[in-house]
């Protein structure tokens, strides 16, 4: 197969403890300006041509016209038509910046307050290659003409004064090819999945899809109390082994630098699969540059910053946390009577991570597979063969059934 191109390299964001004012100065780039409130809308340093009346815009070809899309295998624009290649141009002034997520919210929940614009809404448009209506529906921010298939991106949701604009972006690296041959392979292992399912070809959608992600980093303290567990062993009047627990009361402090953390921002899709797609390589990240979404789908983020900390990342914190102080108090056994967590910092970036998604109706119920865009690993649903199912159990029975008789037979000769 062949073996998508490095990701392109990208500014990191320098440890929590280094901030503010700046990141540090890379070898090949001058030194950022100070941490701004929030990452400017994308540069026009890139190919595409905007309709303004539309709020939208397309990557047509210079040679044939054609809309260009990115292709991960060459890591680079391409025309489906002529074959023409453009190389995708990263912005040297334009950094990652994390955001102090407290501050970021209370001052995006003032601007929402203050603005006018509705939020997030259907938003049609009429396709400047063929005339045709098309309609975003939700959070899409990105697709494609159902008349002509030309790629269209919206251009308003970045710059709305009540929204988040997109930080950085992890390109495609697994191209359409590569994601078919490893659904092929996962869908094709689930033994027991009806013959249906395995049509998915003809029966299920398949397209790559850019979802809004949150990268975390917090720094926390946290004061606990407890008891530890030591076990010893001794022999009762019969000679038996008895295991028995000495608790000590223990209490102390730790502490934890969360790097990394990312938690997905859309809804609608099956959040326990979309989790195993992890671990994403978010330090990886480029400045946000919408090249790199050209052809492929994209979806702004459902929840804000500070909903989806709240609901998703802070337990997953939390249990961090209790993991470390376990470890704090030692012993075989731990019991934890007080626990309290204070954060010092909690800073995030709002990334585009790219996903192949297969999505497959059987008996009336949406089915939905994941393939990692960076690293090709499959994750997702599958439904039970009844049928399938019923006739091992009777083969195992069968098998049983057999297994005795001759068992007996030979008893009897």
């Amino acid at each position: 197969m062949t073996v998508p191109p490095p990701l392109p390299e990208g500014p990191r964001r320098p440890p929590a403890e280094q901030r503010p004012p700046a990141p540090p100065p890379l070898p090949t780039r001058p030194a950022p300006p100070a941490v701004p409130a929030m990452s400017p809308a994308p540069s026009a340093n890139d190919r595409a041509m905007v309709q303004p009346t539309e709020q939208t815009r397309t990557y047509p070809c210079a040679n044939c016209g054609d809309a260009l899309v990115y292709d991960p295998a060459l890591g680079e624009l391409r025309s489906p038509s002529c074959g023409s290649t453009y190389p995708v141009v990263l912005d040297g002034e334009r950094y990652i910046t994390s955001h102090p997520l407290e501050p970021t919210m209370d001052a995006l929940h003032e601007q929402a307050r203050r603005s006018s614009a509705p939020r997030v809404v259907d938003h049609e448009v009429v396709c400047q290659n063929c005339g045709g209506h098309t309609l975003f529906a939700g959070t899409l921010t990105a697709t494609r003409c159902p008349y002509c298939n030309t790629p269209i991106q919206r251009t308003d949701i970045q710059v709305a004064p009540a929204r988040l604009p997109v930080d950085g972006i992890l390109p495609l690296r697994v191209g359409q090819d590569q994601a078919r041959t490893n659904i092929e392979a996962w869908v094709n292992s689930r033994w027991f999945a009806p013959r249906e399912f395995k049509k998915y070809r003809v029966l299920g959608s398949f397209t790559s899809v850019y979802l809004s992600y949150y990268s975390y980093d917090a720094e926390v303290t946290t004061d606990y109390s407890g008891s530890r567990g030591v076990h010893r062993t001794r022999r009762d009047r019969d000679g038996n082994i008895q295991t028995y627990t000495d608790w000590w009361p223990v209490s102390g402090r730790v502490h934890d630098s969360i790097r990394h953390l990312t938690e997905c921002a859309n809804l609608g899709l099956d959040e326990p699969r979309v989790r195993e797609l992890e671990p994403w390589p978010a330090e990886h990240a480029v400045a946000y540059t919408p090249e790199f979404v050209a052809g492929h789908l994209a979806r702004t983020y459902d929840g804000d910053a500070g909903q989806v900390f709240e609901r998703q990342a802070r337990p997953r914190i939390e249990g961090i946390v209790e993991n470390t102080v376990r470890r704090d108090i030692g012993g075989d056994e731990q019991r934890i009577s007080r626990m309290n967590p204070v954060f010092q910092s909690i800073d995030f970036v709002y990334l585009l991570m790219p996903v192949w998604l297969l999505t497959v109706t059987f008996a009336d119920k949406p089915f939905q597979v994941f393939v990692n865009g960076i690293t090709g690993e499959v994750q997702g649903q599958r439904p039970w063969s009844a049928i399938k199912i019923t006739m091992a159990v009777l083969a195992g029975v069968l098998l049983v059934a057999l297994g005795v008789y001759l068992y007996m037979q030979t008893r009897g000769g």
